[in-house]
């Protein structure tokens, strides 16, 4: 069982009896659990004869980490249907902006045939991008950015910033939100709530980027432009090394970053268009993410 062995000792049974045995697995942690494999073992009272049969392979079980139930859309995001208007101009989309003059090459099902008729000038409808209202969450891991990363104690920096974003990942997936979680060795499967605190349960401290603006760039490469990231450290990252993930993103993204800090004050500070959230304990999370919603 994990890095120990169980062992249970069996009387002798009559044909078709059965003899139960319970064994408490200690979950005070968060982990991944090792069970098995199964062994029966028969041998005579001289040990002269043994016989070993494997019953089952090993199978893994998972301590999920402890979360906060949060209300919907907490992390700020926007609820539509249609998408999230931005600041970029097109020819064909969703949300109208103004018209303007045609040009060879406009598709002319968008020509404004009454202003054009009214004017003499031949007008077509121009609109603002829409983008599908998504999230990135980013589970910054390095042992710097904590006061405690090895730390065994279930109320240590390390496992309150891997419950803040267990929290937050959940309830993405609860509001249907189209969403990516990814710590600094993987990425985190969002199909079910099981799954994502399963791969929640290995995440542990590495020491892989320089600075939390190299893992964003890093980590969020290949993606397309989010509508929000969530970034999750320790105590130990300055605001200032939070504040240049901004470069990383463009303008209309919303970033909001959480600094789990034990011992410390819940706060809400905004810097430039970064909203930073001190949680002190996980009860602080819901409370702080109403204010920003």
């Amino acid at each position: 069982m994990g890095r120990g062995r169980a062992e249970f000792d069996i009387p002798a049974l009559a044909p078709g009896a059965e003899h139960e045995e319970l064994f408490a697995v200690p979950t005070a942690h968060r982990a991944v659990i090792v069970a098995g494999p199964a062994i029966a073992v028969r041998g005579d009272q001289l040990g002269l004869l043994r016989r070993r049969v494997r019953w089952a392979d090993p199978i893994e079980l998972f301590v999920h980490p402890r979360t906060a139930l949060l209300a919907p859309s907490a992390a700020g995001l926007v609820k539509d249907l249609e998408g999230r208007t931005t600041p970029t101009l097109t020819s064909n989309d969703l949300a109208f902006h103004a018209l303007r003059p045609y040009v060879p090459g406009d598709d002319r099902r968008y020509i404004h045939w009454r202003t054009t008729a009214r004017t003499g000038v031949i007008m077509v409808r121009q609109f603002e991008e829409t983008r599908r209202s998504d999230l990135v969450l980013l589970h910054h891991a390095e042992r710097r950015a904590y006061a405690d990363p090895d730390s065994d104690d279930p109320d240590a920096e390390f496992e309150l910033g891997v419950s803040v974003a267990a929290s937050v990942a959940v309830q993405t997936i609860r509001d249907g939100t189209r969403s990516r979680i990814l710590g600094e060795e993987a990425e985190l499967r969002t199909a079910t709530v099981g799954a994502l605190l399963d791969d929640s349960c290995r995440l542990a401290p590495v020491q892989r980027y320089a600075t939390p603006r190299d893992f964003a760039r890093a980590a969020t490469a290949l993606l397309p432009a989010p509508a929000v990231v969530v970034f999750v450290t320790g105590s130990r990252t300055p605001v200032a090394e939070l504040r240049a993930i901004e470069t990383a993103f463009p303008p209309d993204t919303d970033l909001v970053a959480i600094r789990v800090e034990r011992g410390g004050e819940p706060r809400l500070q905004v810097v430039s268009r970064l909203r930073v959230l001190t949680v002190t304990e996980l009860g602080d999370l819901p409370k702080l993410l109403r204010r920003i919603s």
